[in-house]
């Protein structure tokens, strides 16, 4: 039965291309756990440096410390994980105030964390920020007094 051997090759070949592209598909999911980082938002402070490094109408990346700050207004920041919610890449840069993730091409609205291009869907974690004596400090303990 000389064609049995080769039926059998296509259908292992079958079987290896199926599972290659099962793994290519979770390694792109939204939900695969790279999306979902482990800590994507501070656990203690982080002190940024000077407020007035974020010009106000704009948004400054602090890419070292995963975070990008907005200033709606004078006075007024907010702050966001520059962790891409895709793939848990760092964004790469900032276009005015949209931040662009290096790796499948997210693109996010950092003045809200919304994703405005995909493959990501899911916002940008909002991290809480206070300016104290004109330096800028985001993390858990920066919820403001009032709140």
């Amino acid at each position: 039965m000389p064609g049995q051997p080769a039926a059998r090759r296509t259908v292992l070949k079958g079987a290896a291309l199926a599972g290659a592209a099962g793994l290519g598909v979770a390694a792109c999911s939204t939900e695969s756990k790279l999306g979902h980082a482990e800590n994507p938002t501070p656990t203690a402070p982080v002190e940024l440096g000077a407020a007035d490094a974020v010009p106000v109408g704009g948004a400054k990346l602090y890419r070292e410390q995963r975070l990008v700050v907005s200033c709606p207004a004078e006075g007024q920041y907010k702050a966001f994980s520059a962790q891409c919610t895709h793939a848990g890449c760092v964004l790469a840069k900032l276009e005015g105030t949209v931040g662009n993730c290096p790796c499948h091409g997210s693109r996010f609205d950092v003045t809200t964390g919304k994703a405005v291009q995909g493959p990501a869907t899911v916002p940008l974690p909002e991290v809480p920020i206070t300016a104290e004596g004109g330096q800028l400090v985001a993390g858990p303990h920066a919820q403001s007094p009032h709140a």
